[in-house]
């Protein structure tokens, strides 16, 4: 699963790191790309300069040491880069058959590449509610959603919450269906069975740059332990050749830049301790909103149910109540200048496109939708910028 905007913050060209004068108010944005990226300046320019001596853009050296180590990373035995994350997902389908009059059982409470990948391919997206908790698939209303039509399960391990894969692994081997985990929001998530995106048929990642591992642009990942599916996607990367001009697949144009895979061999040696002070950020929101009063009963604050949780994105609910909605908050929050953003207002159900689907209500998606609110949560958040948003909040509740 993908996100659409590089500077989801509403002050998109202010960063934390900036030093306010005593007057003014410090911006507290969503996500400082910046504090992240100035520090490996010297390191990328370096990455540059050797492709540019070289003038091998596509493909080449370069992407395939950025796979060897992504996969070893992961815990995986291929690693396939593409062109998004979006393509990922198209790439994965295809790459296993799913077609025309096919369907596929998914979530509608996620970024619209989900859906939209499976349309894309000629499936049906099959919508199922989440579970309010977790806010990934229901796993006890997917058995009733698989027909005989069904081609995979896709779940969606949101915000960096791994989905119980022990269950839809049973599942999928009982109704002998492939899973493909969009794990675009899950980078370096754990579960005690293996990394997010190595635990079905193929795993499907965003380097979108506001992601945990963001590149300086578009770019993504299919990982598979099945050199068959392996060898399929990537044939179908590019154009479904293995040799050049012989086209045994119709494939498409889903190649990684050379330039991306540079960028994200800088970045990915320090993936484990940006994650560890998301963490530690989500510890000590928990504690916060804990101590202050505002959770549970003003806010419902994220459950870390799987250990490898890697905070991508850190989503409270705000019931709704008259005069202290979750919009309501999000406006004072903007106020305040903390940035904030909904992640989904619009569930994929109820999306325009999708009407025909006549998926009827999904309840906890809905409502989901109603009352989610991510705060900042980026590695190089301060202390003093967490316990703010909390105190702000609480001043809202008028705590």
């Amino acid at each position: 699963m993908t996100t659409p905007f590089p500077n989801p913050s509403p002050f998109p060209n202010q960063s934390a790191s900036d030093a306010p004068s005593p007057d003014v108010i410090e911006p507290i944005p969503l996500l400082d790309l910046t504090a992240q990226n100035a520090p490996l300046l010297p390191a990328v320019r370096e990455a540059f300069d050797r492709l540019f001596a070289k003038n091998a853009f596509v493909l080449g050296s370069e992407v395939e040491a950025f796979e060897q180590e992504i996969a070893a990373s992961i815990g995986c035995a291929h690693a396939i880069g593409v062109s998004s994350g979006t393509d990922a997902l198209i790439a994965a389908l295809m790459a296993l058959g799913v077609g025309q009059g096919d369907e596929v059982v998914t979530t509608s409470f996620t970024f619209f590449a989900t859906g939209g990948a499976i349309a894309r391919v000629g499936a049906k997206p099959v919508f199922v509610d989440i579970d309010p908790v977790t806010f990934n698939l229901d796993l006890g209303q997917v058995p009733a959603a698989v027909t005989e039509h069904t081609r995979a399960i896709m779940p969606v391990h949101l915000y960096g919450q791994p989905c119980d894969m022990s269950i839809l692994r049973e599942l999928a081997g009982a109704f002998s269906i492939p899973l493909i985990e969009d794990a675009a929001q899950a980078i370096g998530a754990v579960t005690d069975y293996g990394q997010a995106g190595t635990l079905g048929a193929i795993g499907c990642f965003s380097f979108y740059p506001t992601k945990n591992l963001g590149g300086f642009g578009d770019a993504g990942l299919c990982t598979t332990d099945d050199s068959d599916l392996a060898l399929r996607l990537r044939m179908l990367r590019v154009h479904g050749s293995r040799q050049r001009y012989v086209h045994e697949l119709v494939g498409g144009n889903f190649r990684i830049d050379s330039l991306q895979a540079a960028v994200l061999r800088v970045k990915l040696p320090h993936l484990s301790g940006w994650i560890e002070a998301r963490r530690d950020h989500a510890s000590l929101y928990d504690l916060l909103f804990m101590e202050s009063g505002l959770s549970p009963h003003y806010v419902t604050t994220p459950k870390r149910v799987a250990a490898g949780h890697t905070y991508h994105q850190y989503v409270i609910r705000v019931p709704e109540v008259p005069g202290k909605s979750r919009d309501e908050l999000r406006a004072f929050l903007t106020s305040r200048k903390i940035g904030t953003d909904v992640y989904y207002p619009i569930p994929l159900h109820q999306q325009h496109c999708f009407e025909s689907l006549n998926t009827g209500s999904l309840p906890e998606t809905e409502r989901a939708a109603r009352e989610v609110l991510a705060l900042p949560i980026f590695a190089e958040l301060r202390i003093e910028q967490v316990e703010r948003v909390v105190d702000t909040i609480a001043e809202f509740f008028e705590l």
